[in-house]
């Protein structure tokens, strides 16, 4: 086994070209068990295995369908299913196109069906052999505030196959100089919220013993790991750009939403059509719902929905959803989880209140509290707001502001034309991740008691 943990990486990339090569097989075999008719030329033939190869290998890697030991066994068969389901599509107009003629879809559909079972064997298979390969470190958890890092060791123990965290040591009851003699005993550190001095500290003496470390990062710390690195003389020198975007990108940018906001309302038209007229028989209230939101400059508008809710659900205050809120309707529960409610939107964006991509805007009082709480908060606003977003795809409808506002800031640091291509495709992604629409708890809402998480594991 010591020997073969020596190559893992190599046996990882092993399996993983095995996967492709039987997704591949499996659709030439169907391509010629069933398409005759669309055979061509040898030459003619392996352009198209070529593309094929091509496209599955864009879908898998944008989808993260080998993030093998990363992501759960679940959304790897997921995102590779998904991969599969577009570059089967891409292929068969290919083969109509190159055919002259509408080619059957049923052997397509067929190929799809074995291929995906092939994803279930060979994820499993690899998740399987990578956690041989790779074991859990033992990993030690040095915090200062118990509640938010509690939430963060939470959510870590939640995937024992790669992080198992044996301890927690507070900064207020040990010292740095204890806390590194703990660190000797494990194989890597998490580093929560701590003082940036003391932070510093021990990462430095984590690199100087060849210690994994896991770290939370500031606002600060994300835009200064975006940095450009430049040489003056013999001096090294990080250079932060903090414009936000070009010009160029702007243009670029506003361009894409108008035209794809006017072909998005053409193509869901009859969707908002059956969505409003739904509604309205539900029970009777208005269509949509109009809120308050700011955007890029702190510029307040007013974003469009449809109404998932009962009329006045807000006349207590503002309260977040929760699971299994009784204020949805049940037209609500259904559009809700799509995110159909979010359509028109099209709109705000084809008038130019929002872009297709962007930190989602934030409800002015969510905004007010959240810049009271962490006064960074702000600099999310330096881009306009998005219908979908860095934080909507990678985050939660419940991640806290924190946590969004430092995915906001990854996205404006490193945006790219690409990027925005990505976050797209990404979102056709979560539309159907149940997670990823899952709200508040009921504690959320009334300030409720501290995490003991690391109280637990802290001796």
């Amino acid at each position: 086994m010591e020997v073969l943990i020596k190559f893992r990486k190599s046996i990882m990339l092993f399996i993983k070209v095995l996967i492709i090569l039987a997704l591949i097989f499996t659709f030439v075999g169907v391509w010629r068990g069933f398409y005759v008719y669309s055979l061509f030329s040898s030459f003619a033939n392996n352009l198209i295995v070529l593309s094929y190869f091509v496209l599955l290998i864009t879908f898998i890697v944008l989808y993260g369908g080998f993030r093998i030991g990363i992501n759960r066994l679940h959304e790897i068969i997921y995102s590779q299913s998904l991969a599969l389901f577009f570059t089967n599509f891409i292929i068969y107009l290919e083969l109509s196109l190159l055919s002259r003629r509408a080619v059957a879809i049923l052997p397509m559909v067929l190929s799809l069906v074995l291929q995906i079972a092939v994803c279930f064997i060979g994820a499993y298979c690899a998740n399987t052999i990578y956690f041989r390969l790779y074991s859990a470190r033992k990993m030690i958890a040095v915090f200062t505030d118990e509640s938010s890092s509690g939430k963060l060791i939470k959510k870590i123990s939640k995937i024992p196959e790669r992080f198992q965290v044996s301890r927690g040591v507070s900064l207020l009851r040990y010292s740095v100089q204890e806390i590194k003699e703990i660190i000797d005993g494990y194989d890597a550190v998490l580093i929560c919220d701590i003082d940036k001095t003391i932070k510093y500290d021990i990462l430095a003496y984590c690199y100087a013993k060849m210690k994994r470390v896991y770290v939370l990062p500031s606002s600060t710390e994300i835009i200064i790991g975006n940095s450009y690195h430049i040489q003056i003389s013999d001096t090294p020198v990080l250079m932060c750009r903090n414009r936000g975007l070009t010009i160029e990108q702007r243009a670029i940018k506003r361009f894409i939403d108008i035209v794809f906001s006017l072909l998005g309302i053409i193509v869901s038209s009859p969707i908002m059509f059956v969505i409003a007229v739904s509604i309205k028989i539900c029970d009777g209230g208005p269509v949509l719902f109009k809120q308050n939101r700011i955007t890029k400059n702190g510029k307040i508008f007013n974003v469009l929905k449809f109404r998932s809710m009962v009329v006045n659900a807000d006349k207590d205050g503002a309260v977040k959803a929760t699971e299994n809120d009784n204020r949805i309707t049940p037209v609500g529960k259904i559009i809700r989880p799509l995110r159909l409610d979010e359509l028109p939107q099209l709109f705000n964006i084809l008038f130019g209140s929002m872009s297709f991509v962007g930190p989602r805007p934030e409800r002015i009082e969510n905004v007010y509290e959240y810049t009271n709480r962490f006064p960074d908060f702000d600099l999310r606003h330096r881009v306009k707001g998005g219908l979908t977003g860095y934080a909507q795809i990678y985050g939660k409808y419940n991640t806290t502001p924190e946590d969004k506002l430092k995915m906001d800031l990854i996205y404006i640091e490193r945006y790219s034309l690409f990027l925005d291509i990505k976050l797209v495709m990404m979102t056709i992604k979560i539309l159907f991740m149940r997670e990823s629409t899952e709200g508040f708890d009921d504690k959320d809402n009334k300030n409720a008691r501290k995490s003991n998480s690391l109280k637990e594991i802290e001796e």
